[in-house]
């Protein structure tokens, strides 16, 4: 299968404004990106993605004035460039050349490598055995797979904004380098932890590690490395190497790269919008929802949107009401790890079952409460039967 890659960057730069500077009779205009560049490309380009899809088996993925656009045939891909370069001519708009690019996502294409950049990601397809190969909608085997990771741009860059901020506070308090770094590594791999990203997570915290390690030691040249490491690195369970500190009776530590767990993104369906009304699909997707509240909007991520007694997913006429898995009345409490969602004649099965809990919990409590009472009191064993020395009775 072969798919290529087509992006664009627009000569005209969306929502900008301009700074004129007066130097030695020389006017200089400098351009200033405002928050609206965003908004007024997505404005100017609505629309192209329907007439993309005009055409059989293209798909094309838009973000801002950047987008991506994929097809099997080569042919097809060229007639989708002459058609967007017609589309665009209509706004007096054109696309940038050195910005557009034609690429295989698994073979080579014209000396260029297979896969391309978007958004910081790379994507690209590996061949590989049939154990661990992709396959089609139909289950056939496909003979590669696809992986996306962090373009080796975004890592960079990522890396040396680390190394500038280290190499800045070189004479300020760990503290404040950790409340620095913390920021910035925890944004940037939210970022990316949906995708590949566990191998360069791991090769981002080694060169940071190092570099940590040179700032510490130019702080004390005349100390031994093993001092700098009591220092500077401290020990939290297993880990002897956490670069933190205690402050005003607070600890702080330095974020690892490999600490950030790695978590799928599940895609949003095509028609799905967060105003749309359907607040069972946003609330099962994000645990959270205006409409619902906040604790039945948890369990239905929790129960991904399915009913724990039938296992059907719940629909958005169902009647759905908040059921005690343990009754109240049977030894259960009231917090959120206690309580699920049932459709409404599936919690009526489940209390059938709850009365049955009930009454066997009032009569161990009862027995309880008896056996107690009897091992308070004066007793021996007589042929074989607990008799009361006393003649006490139970009352």
């Amino acid at each position: 299968m072969m798919e290529s890659r087509m992006t664009r960057n627009c000569h005209v730069r969306f929502g900008e404004r301009y700074e004129e500077t007066h130097q030695s009779q020389d006017w200089k205009v400098r351009f200033v990106p405002t928050p609206l560049s965003p908004l007024l490309s997505n404005i100017a380009l609505h629309g192209l993605e329907n007439r993309i899809k005009q055409i059989k088996g293209a798909s094309l993925i838009r973000y801002a004035d950047d987008f991506v656009i994929f097809h099997e045939n080569l042919e097809v891909l060229k007639q989708c460039h002459k058609i967007i370069c017609e589309w665009l001519t209509q706004l007096d708009l054109e696309l940038k050349p050195g910005k557009t690019q034609i690429v295989h996502t698994l073979n080579e294409l014209d000396d260029k490598k297979p896969g391309f950049d978007f958004l910081g990601f790379n994507i690209r397809q590996y061949k590989i055995g049939k154990y661990q190969s992709g396959k089609n909608p139909y289950g056939k085997v496909l003979g590669f797979k696809t992986i996306i990771k962090p373009s080796d741009e975004s890592v960079r860059r990522h890396y040396r904004k680390l190394s500038e901020i280290i190499k800045r506070l070189n004479a300020t308090p760990q503290v404040k380098l950790i409340k620095e770094l913390n920021p910035i590594i925890r944004g940037w791999c939210n970022y990316f932890k949906s995708v590949c990203s566990k191998e360069i997570f791991s090769g981002l915290y080694h060169l940071t590690h190092i570099r940590l390690r040179r700032w510490a030691d130019r702080r004390h040249p005349n100390k031994n490395k093993h001092w700098v490491s009591y220092k500077y690195w401290t020990r939290i369970g297993n880990d002897n190497w956490v670069f933190g500190c205690k402050y005003k009776d607070n600890s702080f530590e330095l974020i690892k790269h490999p600490k950030i767990a790695i978590k799928r993104h599940i895609k949003v369906r095509g028609t799905k919008s967060p105003y749309d009304g359907d607040s069972l699909y946003w609330a099962k997707r994000q645990g959270k929802h205006l409409e619902l509240k906040d604790s039945t909007a948890k369990m239905l991520k929790r129960q991904e949107g399915k009913c724990n007694w039938c296992q059907l997913t719940f629909q958005e006429d169902d009647v759905i009401e908040d059921d005690h898995i343990i009754a109240r009345k049977a030894g259960g409490d009231n917090s959120l790890n206690n309580r699920q969602l049932l459709h409404k004649h599936c919690h009526d099965e489940k209390t059938r079952e709850d009365l049955k809990a009930i009454k066997a919990y009032k009569q161990d409590k009862e027995w309880q409460k008896l056996t107690q009472w009897f091992n308070n009191q004066n007793w021996e064993w007589v042929d074989d039967i607990p008799t009361l020395i006393t003649g006490q009775r139970y009352s």
